[in-house]
């Protein structure tokens, strides 16, 4: 009669042992599930705009693309909303540009100053647009969603890496996407120890999630530049 009362003993000492090793693996296996479903470009979004991994793939599963992960950010920032309530306005059928009305908000916003003449395909529409009204008269534009996340995405990345914006015109006016793009600049600006390369390139608080009101001093420098 004895022996179910030593086996159980044995089976609750057995337990208390393992119970680190399994809550290791418990640990282990949800780092490794995040990690996996996280890109280099989603990784870099949540960096930028300072939102956790799990945040940017949980917008990802919400039927947003890559591309676009970066305008439901921008726009959660500038607004003082919830990612989630973007895209619900989004998920709803509203465009971009009317989600942007929408929360009171200027294409202005979209604006990056680049140096250089004439822009093409696919900016120049936008540039175009920029350049036709006075700066006063910018919320009057109205831009279609293309031209919304090609503004958004050049704003994001050259910010984020202190890259020439020009450059990332370039490489998108070739005909690349957005993901690809961004892991080009990684490889170009990530130093051996994985992190980014000094800049002089400012950043503009607000779209990162600080929630303060900064003008950028680059904006300053290409006040006038189409």
């Amino acid at each position: 009669m004895r022996y179910p009362l030593i086996f159980a003993a044995v089976a609750i000492l057995a337990l208390s042992f393992a119970q680190p090793s399994l809550a290791t693996t418990q640990w282990n296996l949800g780092v490794s599930i995040g990690n996996e479903g996280v890109n280099g470009f989603q990784f870099s979004v949540g960096e930028y705009y300072r939102v956790p991994e799990r945040e940017v793939v949980v917008v990802r599963k919400r039927g947003i693309p890559d591309e676009e992960l970066p305008v439901v950010f921008l726009l959660a920032s500038r607004a003082r909303v919830a990612p989630g309530a973007v895209i619900d306005l989004r998920l709803g059928g509203m465009s971009w540009m009317d989600i942007t009305l929408r929360y009171g908000l200027s294409p202005a916003i979209y604006y990056v100053p680049v140096n250089g003449g004439k822009i093409g395909p696919p900016y120049g529409n936008a540039y175009g647009h920029y350049k036709k009204h006075p700066k006063n008269e910018w919320k009057k534009i109205r831009l279609p969603d293309r031209d919304v996340v090609n503004m958004v995405n050049l704003k994001f990345m050259s910010e984020h890496y202190g890259y020439p914006p020009e450059k990332v015109m370039q490489m998108r006016a070739g005909g690349r996407q957005f993901v690809a793009i961004n892991d080009s600049i990684q490889k170009e600006k990530h130093g051996k120890n994985g992190k980014h390369k000094d800049s002089d390139y400012n950043y503009d608080d607000d779209d990162r999630g600080k929630g303060k009101e900064k003008a950028e001093k680059s904006e300053g420098k290409g006040k006038g530049k189409k």
